[in-house]
């Protein structure tokens, strides 16, 4: 079913003023979505949203102004918008993402991008297949305080990247798992360490560069869930620094904590969903007091988010460049987390490049089970 507005609310952005943006799902994390594309007015507006329950279609149509919404997303793709983002959950997002690339509709895919590297790799294919570009939405990357640190780290200006630790430690009660996809392997592709760690480790990969190596642990220590609830990893990468990941939904004080040590400062980061300039801190180390110059505090109100990234999409776009963030990118961040559940459930350290067809954390990231469901399996 499709509801359209009227011709003067559909008036209001005229397609041949503004990029067309196509929501598919409207629950919660869509309001960011729209919200980022309203902030980029007048060159962009949400034209459609589409989710399975029409109420919410409606209502979430009504609440940020889309002039048409409905339940059929082929009729939605032969509006030929400019871009699809996917805020559905995970176990959808390739499915709907491939439809949408058939039809010649680059997307905005949000995380995590698949439910293992099998399922990655179809739709980086499909998508080089079809010509149609995805971007996985990592909008950690895109705070200007984030910009910077990668811009010092790359120019060298800090010295080598030496020791990092990259923390995720929420709180999630058991009734947060009451929601049907919540907690289950087959759709929602693993616990914290896909779904929640996921932002952070992409933001220290993106820092440090890429990872060789990966040793890891994982517990269900507390909630109902065939998922983990806690995981630790020890990670080498390509330079030779070292990192400790710790991904939690246990814990009552809540924070995202990035640190990076390099030869000349600790540079570090303490937020929760989002992080300003002024979340950020440099110490210099001892005699290296002239890195403080480097590092010029920006607009403290300004959060990392959605719109940073929808900004330097759009921007690509304009340009006819590939938008950012590339899926091959987002492979890499996925690559890692499928390493941290291979190593967690075999006691092996896993090396990048091993997960390919044929090995078992390649189609699920549970891979050979989950100790605890094995457990369970033996004491029934």
């Amino acid at each position: 079913m499709n509801q359209t507005a009227t011709p003067d609310e559909a008036d209001r952005h005229p397609a041949t003023q503004v990029r067309r943006h196509l929501l598919i799902g409207t629950g919660a994390i869509a309001r960011a979505h729209a919200s980022a594309v309203a902030a980029e007015r007048p060159r962009a507006a949400v034209t459609y949203a589409v989710d399975v329950d029409q109420t919410r279609a409606a209502e979430f149509a009504a609440r940020h102004d889309v002039p048409r919404w409905g339940t059929d997303l082929a009729e939605a793709l032969d509006t030929r918008p400019d871009l699809a983002h996917i805020c559905t959950p995970p176990g959808s997002h390739v499915p709907l993402a491939l439809q949408c690339l058939q039809a010649g509709v680059p997307v905005l895919l949000e995380k995590p991008p698949a439910l293992s590297l099998a399922e990655m790799d179809e739709l980086l294919a499909a998508s080089e297949h079809t010509g149609v570009d995805v971007a996985v939405v990592f909008q950690h990357r895109f705070g200007p305080a984030g910009r910077r640190l990668s811009r010092l780290l790359a120019e060298g200006a800090l010295g080598r990247p030496l020791v990092a630790t990259c923390d995720t430690l929420w709180f999630r009660a058991p009734e947060y798992f009451a929601v049907p996809w919540r907690g289950k392997w087959e759709v929602e592709g693993g616990g914290p360490t896909m779904g929640h760690g996921i932002h952070q480790f992409d933001l220290l990969l993106t820092l440090m560069g890429r990872w060789s190596e990966v040793s890891a642990m994982a517990g269900r220590l507390a909630r109902d869930t065939a998922t983990e609830d806690v995981s630790t990893a020890l990670v080498r990468f390509d330079n030779g620094a070292l990192a400790t990941l710790v991904n939690s939904l246990l814990s009552p004080r809540q924070t995202s904590a990035l640190r990076i040590d390099t030869e000349r400062a600790t540079v570090e980061v303490e937020h929760l969903y989002g992080y300003t300039d002024t979340d950020w801190r440099l110490t210099p180390a001892p005699g290296e007091e002239a890195v403080l110059d480097l590092w010029q505090v920006g607009d403290g109100d300004v959060t990392s988010g959605h719109p940073h990234q929808l900004a330097e999409i759009l921007n690509a776009m304009d340009a006819g460049e590939p938008l950012p963030v590339t899926l091959r990118e987002a492979r890499d961040t996925l690559e890692l987390i499928a390493a941290i559940y291979a190593s967690a459930f075999t006691g092996a350290i896993v090396r990048r490049g091993e997960i390919g067809p044929g090995h078992p954390f390649y189609t699920r990231m549970d891979g050979t089970g989950a100790p605890w469901c094995k457990t369970a399996e033996v004491e029934s």
